[in-house]
């Protein structure tokens, strides 16, 4: 069993964790809100969301701000930029970041046209006024604004960017900072899965692509997530945020801190397409690249957090590609079920989901999950399990071919 006695100082480990979702601030909550199956689904009502329309989501009710942020920052910043600062602010405080020097740290933000929603606003409001539009309006319709603002808030003096991968992009973002880190560019970097910000035309044209769950369980919104159940319709929006922070186990144990897992093998494949739809031969490629770097058998891992995100064909695809790498043993379940589909954000707010697991020695339940696609999987259903996680893998999949894999190891 890996332990922080028998390491290797160059081992990539994760050592502080940030995250916001639908019902939740912070990893307490955010555990609890995972292990006692909770959700917030409804109707989404945040301005700019509907307009003759009845999407269903999950939004944060509100954000819980640190007593250091001035409220005229918090005034000027994002919806996405909000989310981000509690978010990373989490992050920081726990990997005791303060105790680094600011031009070895990294910020790498997941996600791409992820402020859709404020944009949309603003066009409203100013539409046949522009020449009344805010000077500011120049940086922040950018995303790499929501860099510039985390970084003057933490004194990040490394390097700072933003990558797109759709919906894998929050774990992209944690491959990048890998990458940062290893070429030693920075001696910590932190992954932000952003905050995707839908406005109604981005949630429509998701609807009409298929990708989204329509209305047919607007009377019983809390039905409406449902991966891997033969009653699902396409995935439900949630809006989530995650920070990790990624290091060498050397410079964490100068720091005196005990990392949640190591981060043992990594993958991230290209199907050559622009396409929404999955590949299966893409998955597989991403999953036993990741096997074949974490120097593991497929028998070693006991625990998949999915894709799974309610997807018609997206579940099927994934199912094919967990049976073709022999992984059909391993406990599985789909967070997406309980906290809905973060896009930008859900492959790092997944990734946290897995820590926290792994942390408590509890699988959180699949809600909804009723009548399984394939009923040969080891599924954690409508109820939390028992489980001392040792090896998992996380999954993410975006539109345009992106397919990505993460090993993490539990550190006794």
């Amino acid at each position: 069993m890996y332990t922080i006695e028998n390491h290797n100082k160059e081992d990539i480990v994760i050592t502080g964790c940030g995250v916001t979702s639908a019902g939740s601030q912070g990893k307490k909550q955010f555990t609890s809100v995972l292990l006692n199956g909770k959700n917030n689904f409804g109707v989404m009502a945040r301005p700019g969301r509907q307009k003759d329309s009845s999407y269903i989501g999950a939004e944060i009710p509100s954000l819980v701000y640190p007593e250091h942020i001035s409220k005229k920052t918090i005034r000027t910043a994002s919806f996405s930029g909000k989310a981000a600062m509690v978010t990373i602010d989490e992050a920081w405080n726990e990997a005791k970041l303060n105790l680094v020097d600011s031009e070895r740290i990294g910020l790498i933000i997941g996600g791409s046209n992820f402020q859709q929603r404020e944009l949309m606003t603003k066009y409203e409001k100013y539409y046949g006024n522009t020449y009344f539009i805010p000077p500011t309006y120049a940086l922040s319709y950018m995303d790499s604004d929501v860099c510039g603002f985390c970084t003057e808030q933490y004194g990040i003096n490394g390097l700072a960017y933003t990558v797109g991968g759709a919906s894998a992009s929050g774990q992209v973002a944690i491959l990048q900072a890998i990458q940062a880190v290893q070429s030693g560019q920075v001696d910590v970097c932190i992954a932000l899965g952003a905050l995707m910000d839908l406005s109604y035309l981005e949630c429509q044209a998701f609807r009409s692509l298929g990708a989204m769950g329509t209305e047919l369980y607007k009377e019983e919104p809390e039905r409406s997530s449902r991966p891997f159940d033969r009653d699902r319709d396409g995935f439900i929006f949630g809006e989530s945020c995650g920070a990790v922070v990624i290091e060498k186990l050397n410079t964490a144990i100068e720091r005196h801190l005990k990392p949640y897992a190591s981060i043992t093998g990594w993958s991230m494949v290209i199907d050559g397409n622009r396409n929404p739809n999955p590949s299966y031969d893409g998955e597989v490629r991403a999953i036993k690249e990741a096997l074949q770097k974490a120097d593991l058998e497929p028998g070693a891992i006991d625990y998949i957090n999915p894709h799974g995100t309610g997807s018609i064909i997206g579940d099927e695809t994934e199912i094919r590609a967990i049976h073709a790498c022999k992984l059909n043993h391993a406990f599985i379940n789909a967070t997406k079920s309980v906290i809905g589909h973060g896009l930008s954000a859900a492959g790092t707010v997944e990734v946290i989901a897995t820590l926290m697991q792994m942390k408590e020695g509890r699988l959180h339940p699949t809600r909804n999950l009723e009548n399984p696609i394939d009923s040969t999987l080891n599924w954690v259903r409508q109820e939390s399990i028992p489980h001392c996680i040792q090896n998992a893998i996380n999954i993410s999949i975006g539109f345009g071919g992106v397919n990505t894999a993460l090993c993490l190891q539990r550190i006794q």
